[in-house]
């Protein structure tokens, strides 16, 4: 099969666009396999018009019957993970992108408050260099996860044979900091 021509990548894209948001909106995949233009075969889709790289386009422009079924929803899985999957990875490039850039500004800062800690000797520029530094450890992923440990009488194993779930919010609280915030 050869390569699809740049309109050809571009049309399917706009279907695997369309498909996911067919789905965002609650449609299942037959649904969306034969919605509004999104099926090569007028006689499936809704709008009667042929959709020229829609599901079953290869089908369509051999004469040849619409997929069936199975196939249809095979077909609008498939487009809706690979939409997904690249909406992920243009996030992550974005987020990438992003955690450089406050890299940089991280670096700018760090050089003024450095520079004063130094020179100077001031006592607030030393605490803004290190909150700068705590800053980007973070940033990059530096710091090495804190490790916490909850154990019973003597060391050994904590009990829990009835408990509230007031309780057990109050037990995650001790081992998860952020549970209190809400995870902020």
């Amino acid at each position: 099969m050869p390569r699809p021509t740049r309109a050809q990548r571009a049309a399917i894209a706009q279907r695997r666009a369309d498909a996911v948001e067919l789905r965002l909106a609650g449609a299942d995949p037959l649904t969306v396999g034969r919605g509004r233009k999104l099926a090569a075969d007028p006689t499936l889709n809704s709008d009667r018009i042929a959709y020229p790289l829609g599901y079953g386009h290869e089908l369509y422009a051999k004469g040849r019957p619409a997929p069936d079924e199975e196939t249809l929803i095979r077909s609008v899985n498939r487009d809706v993970t690979e939409a997904l999957e690249q909406r992920i990875a243009s996030s992550q490039a974005d987020v990438e992108a992003l955690r450089v850039l406050e890299d940089a500004r991280l670096d700018r800062l760090f050089l003024v408050a450095y520079r004063r800690a130094v020179r100077d000797g001031d006592l607030l520029a030393i605490d803004r260099a290190l909150r700068i530094m705590e800053r980007r450890a973070r940033l990059r992923g530096l710091d090495r996860p804190l490790r916490t440990e909850i154990s019973g009488q003597d060391g050994g194993p904590i009990e829990v044979t009835d408990a509230t779930a007031d309780e057990l919010a109050a037990l995650i609280a001790l081992t998860d900091p952020d549970a209190e915030r809400g995870g902020q």
